[in-house]
């Protein structure tokens, strides 16, 4: 990357899972494992830590539309418990899985375009 190259959305990169700062270059190395650096720039990914936010997010948001999808089922059709067992709890875990990644490297690739560090308050 060069510094004419227009900078990656932090957006984009992380639904893609590459390097937030070329854009091309694989964010992970396994499912949810960071690299060590971009294969493609070779930026160092040792300041990604974001926690359990990406699990956080992912609950909120799917609880939220999966709660409210079980209880529109339940008002208009009112099926038995056991349905929406079979229903709700694999698509609450594809879903989930699903979510993840993409939330992970989001959250990384924003960390990286805000500078964030842990332990370091800016004066």
């Amino acid at each position: 990357m060069t510094k004419h190259d227009p900078p990656v959305s932090p957006y984009w990169a992380g639904l893609r899972g590459r390097c937030p700062r070329c854009g091309r270059g694989r964010l992970f190395a396994g499912f949810l494992d960071p690299a060590k650096a971009c294969g493609t720039c070779g930026l160092d990914f040792d300041f990604a830590d974001v926690g359990d936010g990406p699990a956080v997010f992912v609950i909120l948001i799917l609880g939220f539309f999966v709660c409210g999808a079980a209880v529109w089922t339940e008002l208009v059709f009112a099926p038995p418990y056991w349905v929406h067992a079979v229903l709700w709890l694999p698509i609450t875990l594809i879903l989930a899985i699903a979510m993840l990644r993409p939330m992970k490297a989001t959250m990384i690739a924003l960390q990286y375009r805000n500078k964030a560090r842990e332990g370091r308050l800016v004066p």
